[in-house]
């Protein structure tokens, strides 16, 4: 339970671990920058604007709220709801939707407002008594917050959530071993154990009781060694109660399990220099977003964004810098595709965090996909100027530079991460580094480097595809390169990109029956790709089908290709194919999609 999803960059061998941080993931689609569109998406006005709310009836906020619900655009939400509500005070439902959505979007303060509103109307709503019990919690009034945090029970998850957040209300007042066997007396599911065992060893430790606290925290760093935050809660007391040696080991044990984790190397570079580390909660509010946030983590790859949602958002409530809840809550946005959210989220973690690094190289890949590149290839620049040997940053930036065409200078990126490999270099900066080349008219380095990518993974099918591919292109090695890939197909069979390479190459080579058969089968599998229909049209009319080819043609056209695309498509549809093969270049089109979004 106390996990989270990973995202990876392509080097990357890593396996998700309980409550580490999301990871850069460096592929993105290939598609042009649009300066305008960034500029609009910096400066422009957010929607909706007052003026927008105070034109609008009551309907209309109603449904512009439902609309942007669900979008899972919760602040545009709770700005529709709040507006339909003062025109329409009594309406229960709005009341309710107008709640959700200000919990959703972050914003406590004015949910803790409806939550009031709505236990006036009904007293055993269990989410408001969650949100005010909150919010009594944050102001130190831990009775209240504890007498509403106890009515909020009702289910597994959220009986876990009321009896941790009222032990910590409990410790808060100032009685420590209440809150302890009040969390102990919670029975439940195997996996509790582990969040009792944690939380009560954190609570004693707080209380100054530590040998009951070390007995708690290593009973829970034994249910769960790879658990991050119960690692670091054990090695802090470790270095304080026994010595940091000991403390070192525990960082050492986790390294092994998830290499170069940012908390780890810092947890281990401070207990080898001998430092006592404090307590990872040190007041009632740390240690209740604390149990926030491990649950709400755990949540987000487990299909339950939005109780997620609102525990990570109440988790940030009471501890706004809370870096590993920030990049959760990131995580979850990019999840749900709202990566303009998550852009967001990740700014506002602490620049002191060791994790602020990794939230950067996040923060460049959300921006590049929301069409604002040149601020994310700034960022990673940056990012590597202060480390040139942050493997991570450096795929991530030879990666947007490389879905963005720039292929002279994500080269140049990938030699980079060539040379600050400490160890063997990965197959895939040759990989990449090649597909710059080549794209930027240097076939000797490309054909060097693809085949040094080939000999480290001799299997590997995309990079089977992508020399075997550019063979056939050039007319050179062909038998040789048909074999290429057709063993990439055999391995990928159902990669629609790859399948169209096999079916382009009889093509190449003038067997228009295979490739009408191969093409046909690469549609099938990608029928919302222009290239691969385009590819089709072609096929059909060398074999003569020429009225299907006009149809794939106008197809493809429809499907919104390539602007360098779509002239030669509009041609072919006026005039058709001429009486010779097209020239081999032309086949370099699909390059591009085929390694971005296959490789």
């Amino acid at each position: 339970m106390m996990s989270i999803r990973f995202n990876r960059l392509a080097i990357a061998a890593v396996a998700a671990v309980s409550l580490a941080i999301p990871v850069a993931q460096a592929q993105t689609p290939d598609k042009p920058t649009e300066t305008s569109k960034s500029d609009a998406a910096k400066s422009g006005p957010a929607f909706p604007t007052s003026r927008d709310l105070s034109s609008m009836t009551t309907s209309g906020s109603y449904l512009a709220a439902r609309h942007a619900s669900v979008e899972r655009d919760a602040a545009s939400a709770a700005a529709f709801y709040r507006s339909a509500l003062r025109s329409d005070p009594k309406n229960n439902e709005l009341l309710d939707r107008a709640f959700i959505s200000s919990l959703a979007e972050g914003d406590i303060e004015e949910a803790v407002k409806l939550a009031d509103r709505i236990l006036t109307i009904d007293k055993n709503n269990r989410v408001a008594r969650l949100v005010v019990g909150v919010r009594e919690l944050k102001l130190k009034h831990y009775a209240a917050a504890q007498q509403n945090i106890n009515q909020s029970i009702r289910g597994p998850i959220t009986d876990l959530v009321a009896a941790l957040l009222s032990g910590w209300a409990q410790y808060g007042a100032g009685n420590a071993q209440a809150a302890v066997t009040s969390i102990d007396k919670l029975q439940g599911p195997e996996w509790y154990p582990l969040f009792k065992d944690f939380h009560t060893g954190m609570i004693l430790d707080l209380a100054n009781k530590p040998k009951d606290a070390g007995v708690r925290l290593e009973r829970a760093y034994k249910l769960d060694d790879s658990a991050l935050r119960v690692a670091e809660a054990y090695a802090h007391w470790l270095s304080r109660a026994k010595d940091p040696t000991a403390a070192a080991a525990i960082y050492e044990n986790f390294d092994k399990k998830l290499a170069r984790h940012p908390l780890v190397l810092e947890g281990l570079k401070d207990t080898k220099a001998g430092k006592k580390l404090a307590p990872l909660a040190e007041t009632p509010q740390a240690g209740a977003a604390e149990a926030l946030y491990g649950i709400g983590a755990s949540l987000t790859r487990r299909g339950g964004e939005d109780l997620a949602l609102v525990y990570l958002q109440l988790a940030l409530y009471l501890e706004p810098k809370h870096a590993l809840a920030l990049l959760s809550l990131a995580d979850l946005y990019e999840s749900v595709k709202k990566p303009q959210m998550a852009i967001k989220v990740y700014e506002r973690v602490p620049a002191n965090s060791a994790l602020k690094r990794n939230a950067q190289i996040q923060l460049a890949t959300d921006l590049d996909a929301a069409d604002r590149s040149d601020e994310a290839i700034k960022i990673l620049k940056d990012t590597t100027a202060q480390d040139p040997k942050d493997i991570e940053a450096i795929m991530a930036l030879g990666n947007i530079e490389r879905s963005r065409k720039k292929f002279a200078d994500c080269a140049t990126t990938y030699t980079q991460g060539i040379d600050a490999s400490t160890d063997k270099p990965n197959w895939v900066f040759f990989y990449f580094r090649g597909i710059c080349e080549e794209r930027s008219k240097q076939w000797a380095k490309a054909e060097v480097d693809l085949k040094k990518a080939l000999e480290m993974q001799p299997d590997q099918a995309h990079v089977l595809n992508y020399l075997g591919y550019s063979w056939i292109d050039q007319g050179i090695n062909l038998d040789e390169a048909m074999k290429m890939i057709r063993r990439a197909v055999e391995q990928r069979p159902d990669d629609g990109y790859i399948v169209d390479s096999l079916g382009w190459a009889y093509y190449r080579i003038g067997n228009y029956e295979d490739a009408v058969k191969n093409l046909e089968r690469a549609v099938d599998l990608k029928p919302e790709d222009p290239t691969i229909n385009d590819h089709l049209g072609d096929a059909y009319w060398r074999f003569g089908r020429k009225l299907e080819a006009n149809f794939q043609w106008a197809h493809a056209r429809d499907l919104k290709p390539d602007p360098d695309d779509l002239p030669k498509i509009e041609a072919k549809i006026k005039d058709g194919l001429p009486d010779e093969p097209a020239p081999a270049a032309a086949a370099n089109d699909n390059k591009d999609k085929k390694t971005d979004k296959g490789g």
